[in-house]
């Protein structure tokens, strides 16, 4: 016989008061400002590295009304290398939101949240539940690794109906018992059992508090869960990006489009081949170019080839639409991360 939901559900809730991680900045707080902010930078990035810039974050606008009231720029030149960089866009837009719309005061209920910019269906039940303890589940891909194995959930999550399903009987294993006061702990172990325990290799099942009902122990194969076959195919892209230089030093920047690749970011101009970037420069100067060693930049799903040239400029010659950028400005401002190490 399984477990019942609210045993499953106590459980979780009982380890993470003891074994679960307590030493993360953004824990120990109900305050949905820091809750919020640090599920946007834990997206696709590490804890490791979320760490720094949570803190530099929550220095610079301790407030979602400091926030709010922040540039664009600013706000991207905080967030420059940590990446995804739309969501650094939505994160200022959905402050403003907070501030225009709910009176400065973030909405109590997952379903109001996700009407924010950027706020998806996991990461507003994960501020509704951690900070005003509602009753609802959460499917980050930590999560989803844990249920999986838990229920033996053997359907491909790359098909939407049984993603749909996983989250319909994730509802059904949230605890029961003192919900406001235990849905914090129950949704803080979900995440700390698939980040510690519950491992894409080697998961530590001799230490996991539902091991005695999870079908993946069972079958003595937990590390084929979750299933998901649909991959996407990695492609590669060359850029050639200009690196103009005074004579002390300023460096030459555009600001790019508002979409696409290092969107709204400032960065060296870019071009999809070595003959644009000749054109352009025969245009603005006579000046040797110079190459520079080819960058790989891995992204998500493709690998882009940086070919840096240099041309240095005895003045500050215009070169069209873009700026020029002392060692201190350049500090400042949202760069693409591979642009800031390549200027380092």
């Amino acid at each position: 016989m399984r477990k019942t939901a609210w045993q499953f559900g106590n459980a979780v809730v009982a380890w993470q008061k003891i074994h679960g991680r307590h030493d993360l900045p953004w824990q120990n707080t109900q305050d949905p400002y820091a809750v919020w902010l640090s599920e946007i930078m834990l997206q696709q990035t590490q804890v490791v590295t979320v760490r720094e810039y949570f803190a530099r974050f929550m220095k610079r606008f301790p407030t979602v009304n400091d926030l709010a009231k922040a540039s664009q720029e600013e706000v991207m030149g905080l967030w420059s290398g940590l990446g995804y960089y739309s969501r650094a866009r939505n994160l200022h837009r959905a402050a403003q939101d907070v501030m225009a719309l709910h009176g400065g005061e973030f909405p109590r209920d997952a379903l109001t949240l996700q009407t924010l910019p950027g706020i998806g269906r996991s990461t507003a039940a994960a501020v509704a539940s951690l900070c005003f303890g509602e009753p609802i589940a959460i499917l980050d891909a930590n999560v989803k690794r844990v249920l999986t194995r838990y229920l033996g959930f053997g359907q491909d999550l790359a098909v939407a109906k049984n993603e749909k399903l996983l989250w319909e009987k994730a509802q059904t294993l949230l605890p029961t018992q003192h919900v406001a006061q235990a849905m914090p702990h129950y949704t803080q172990g979900m995440m700390d059992l698939g980040a510690t325990l519950c491992t894409p290799k080697n998961p530590q099942c001799l230490l996991c508090p539902v091991r005695d009902f999870c079908m993946a122990v069972k079958e003595g194969k937990p590390e084929t869960y979750p299933i998901k076959t649909k991959k996407l195919k990695r492609t590669s892209e060359p850029l050639w990006l200009l690196y103009a230089q005074s004579k002390n030093g300023e460096v030459w920047m555009v600001q790019r489009p508002q979409s696409g690749i290092w969107a709204g970011l400032y960065c060296l101009p870019v071009f999809e081949s070595y003959e644009a970037l000749q054109a352009f420069v025969k245009t603005k100067s006579k000046l040797e170019l110079q190459d520079m060693p080819v960058v790989k930049h891995v992204l998500t799903h493709k690998d882009l080839y940086l070919h840096p040239v240099a041309l240095r400029l005895s003045g500050q010659k215009s070169l069209g639409q873009g700026y020029w950028f002392d060692q201190q400005s350049i500090a400042a401002i949202g760069l693409p991360a591979p642009i800031r190490k390549l200027l380092a």
